[in-house]
């Protein structure tokens, strides 16, 4: 079993810490919240109430059996959902393809001629038999403050769902903070395209 989790504040996270390679970050490199892994991917029950921030959470079932579980397993570690979903994610300096707590990507959704970036850093993973995921917060520079949580489950009769759990609230600075309804609602059209990710049905850039 593997669950693991990595931030520079206080973490309503159970996992064991693992260091982030980079231990000489200054304050402005600093997640824009606080309640950092407060989407506790590992726990398949989730209750928000102790932040301040808007939650959401939904689970879909994606499949059955131990061939949609080993490819929904190995693309959620991958960020599958968000790249079947019409963002681009590239991974920062040493990070990989696969998330690991610590690791930092700049995830771009494009909009027509206009280009999204949203600076993040993975603070959780669970990867067990019958359960992966991970957890992402937001760098200065993002869009909207918060984390975001990709979750498969296997149940023991084989079914394979996705969960996703996210926390927001506007970004502190303009013209973000200014856009934060508009961003609402962007947020909802992204969330219809996770539910179909992993299913086969990519979605394709808006």
């Amino acid at each position: 079993m593997s669950v693991t989790s990595w931030n520079q504040r206080p973490s309503l996270f159970n996992g064991s810490l693992v260091p982030n390679p980079k231990n000489n970050r200054s304050a402005a490199d600093a997640l824009t919240y606080d309640a950092v892994g407060a989407t506790h991917p590992a726990s398949e029950q989730w209750s928000a109430e102790i932040t301040a921030l808007r939650p959401y959470s939904r689970t879909i079932v994606i499949g059955y059996g131990d061939r949609d579980w080993r490819s929904a397993a190995d693309a959620v570690l991958r960020w599958g959902v968000k790249r079947h979903s019409g963002f681009t994610v590239t991974p920062c300096d040493s990070a990989g393809e696969q998330v690991v707590p610590g690791a930092e990507y700049q995830i771009t959704a494009g909009f027509g001629p206009f280009k999204v970036r949203e600076p993040v850093r993975v603070v959780a993973v669970v990867d067990t038999p019958d359960r992966c995921g991970f957890a992402y917060g937001t760098l200065p520079g993002h869009p909207v403050c918060g984390e975001e949580a990709f979750i498969v489950h296997r149940s023991p009769d084989g079914t394979v769902t996705l969960t996703i759990r996210s926390l927001t609230r506007a970004a502190p600075h303009h013209p973000w903070r200014l856009l934060f309804p508009v961003l609402l609602l962007a947020q909802q059209v992204f969330r219809h395209r996770y539910t179909r990710a992993l299913t086969g049905q990519q979605a394709t850039t808006p």
